[in-house]
C-alpha cells in the first residue's frame, strides 16, 4: 500500500509539473505574439515596400510577407538562444548596421523612383495584378522572398528590437519556452504581413494607373524618409 501510495504521489507530482510547464509554454508563446505584433504593426520602410509589392501582384507579395516574417522569427530565435550574449557585441556595430540599411533602403527608393520614368503603359502592365510583373523576374515569388529576406535582414531595428527584449528580462529562455516564443513571434508577424500584402493587394486593384503611379511615389518617397531616420536615430 505503502509503494502505491508513493507512485500515486509521484504520478501526481510530476502531472503538476507537467501542467506547470505546460502554462510557462502558453505563456512564452502569448508572449512571442505580443512581441511578434511589437516589431511588425509599426509600419516602416518593409512595411510600406510591402504594400507596394501588394499593388504588383498576389503571389510576389504573399512571398514577401513569408519572407519578413520569417526573419522576425529568425532574429527572435538568434536573441533568445545567445540570451546576455548579446550584450557582448562590439558597441560600433549598431552605428555601422544603421548605416548599412540606409544605403540598402536608399537604393531600392532610388531604383523605383527611376523605374517609374519608364512608359505609363509599361508601368501599368507590370503593377497590374495578373500583369507581367506579378509573374515576370522583376515581381516574380522566390525574387521578392530573397529581396525581402535581404532587406528585413539589414535593418537593425528587428535586431535591436528582439535583443533589448530578451536581455531585459521579457523573453523566455528555456529550450521549450523558447521554442515557443518564437513559434509565437512567427504566427504574429506572418499574420500581420500577410494582411499588409492583401491591403496592397485590394487597393492596387481599384487604382487607375496615374493614381498607382502616385502611390509609388509616395511610398518610395517614405522609404527615403525612413532611411534618413535609420541613419540618424532621434
Amino acid at each position: 500500500m505503502t509503494d502505491v501510495t508513493g507512485m500515486a504521489g509521484m504520478a501526481g507530482a510530476a502531472a503538476t509539473a507537467t501542467g506547470t510547464a505546460g502554462a510557462g509554454t502558453a505563456a512564452a508563446a502569448l508572449a512571442g505574439v505580443g512581441a511578434g505584433l511589437g516589431v511588425a504593426v509599426p509600419l516602416g520602410a518593409v512595411g510600406v515596400l510591402l504594400l507596394e509589392e501588394g499593388r504588383r501582384g498576389r503571389a510576389a507579395a504573399v512571398s514577401a510577407a513569408c519572407a519578413v516574417a520569417f526573419v522576425d522569427a529568425a532574429y527572435a530565435a538568434l536573441a533568445t538562444a545567445l540570451g546576455a550574449r548579446w550584450a557582448s557585441t562590439p558597441a560600433g556595430w549598431e552605428a555601422w548596421a544603421r548605416a548599412g540599411s540606409a544605403v540598402v533602403l536608399t537604393a531600392v527608393a532610388v531604383r523605383g523612383l527611376l523605374g517609374l520614368r519608364r512608359p505609363q503603359a509599361a508601368q501599368a502592365a507590370q503593377a497590374a495584378p495578373g500583369g507581367s510583373g506579378g509573374s515576370g523576374a522583376a515581381g516574380g515569388p522566390l525574387r521578392a522572398f530573397l529581396r525581402f529576406t535581404a532587406l528585413t535582414a539589414v535593418n537593425p531595428t528587428t535586431a535591436l528590437y528582439f535583443a533589448a527584449l530578451v536581455t531585459g528580462g521579457g523573453g523566455p529562455r528555456s529550450g521549450a519556452g523558447g521554442a515557443a516564443f518564437v513559434a509565437g513571434v512567427l504566427a504574429a508577424s506572418l499574420l500581420w504581413q500577410q494582411l499588409l500584402a492583401a491591403v496592397g493587394v485590394s487597393v492596387g486593384a481599384r487604382l487607375s494607373a496615374r493614381a498607382r503611379r502616385f502611390s509609388y511615389c509616395v511610398g518610395y518617397g517614405l522609404v527615403v524618409f525612413y532611411a534618413v531616420r535609420t541613419a540618424w536615430p532621434r
